[in-house]
């Protein structure tokens, strides 16, 4: 019985291996991500800001315009009434031809700048947001190392503070590409509403 389960299990590796080889695609994988975004004077939790993750990769071989990008996949959230967002970990296939890249992130609000990278991190964004919840606002250390070797940010962990702008100021954010309402709805209904408190045309 056991020969034979052994000889079922190796024909299922036969069949099945060669057929993800052929297709190309490996593992993407991300953990969640969590923080809390509040005003940067009154320092009030901001509640209703979308959050976009946008999981990125780039080609492992560069053409002669160097290495070209891609987007995996999007995942959005709305921050609620203490301003917390969470994104539950993100897993998807990818060509193995790619590498993992920093999950980049767009946090916006109408009525205030949008934000595309936490400033004065010297980290990537996703270590950033990569806490445990009961860890959100409280002193901390992170640690990342990266080309030039290991760089240890301390502070607040998880903040993110956003600046109230009047509307001839306002910039919203750019949208992936690819990328529709149908996948972003919050960002896109958070954009039309910032557009039309402009007086512009909502798309």
């Amino acid at each position: 019985m056991l020969k034979r389960l052994s000889l079922i299990s190796f024909t299922l590796m036969i069949l099945i291996f060669p057929t993800y080889s052929h297709a190309g695609w490996l593992l993407y994988s991300k953990p969640e991500f969590r923080g809390r975004v509040i005003d940067v004077e009154t320092k009030v939790p901001i509640k209703g800001a979308v959050v976009v993750a946008v999981y990125n990769s780039y080609t492992i071989i560069g053409g002669p315009g160097g290495r070209s990008t891609d987007t995996v996949g999007v995942k959005e959230a709305l921050t609620d009434n203490n301003g917390e967002f969470y994104l539950s970990a993100y897993t998807s296939l990818f060509n193995p031809f790619y590498k993992e890249d920093d999950v980049s992130f767009i946090i916006f609000k109408p009525g205030y700048k949008a934000i595309t990278r936490i400033e004065g991190t010297k980290i990537p964004d996703e270590k950033y947001f990569s806490i445990k919840k009961d860890m959100i606002g409280k002193d901390g250390e992170i640690k990342h190392v990266d080309h030039f070797g290991l760089v240890t940010w301390r502070g607040l962990l998880g903040i993110v503070e956003m600046q109230k702008v009047s509307p001839d100021r306002a910039m919203p954010p750019g949208i992936p590409t690819d990328y529709g309402d149908k996948e972003l709805p919050l960002l896109y209904k958070a954009i039309n509403e910032d557009r039309k408190n402009r007086g512009l045309e909502v798309r």
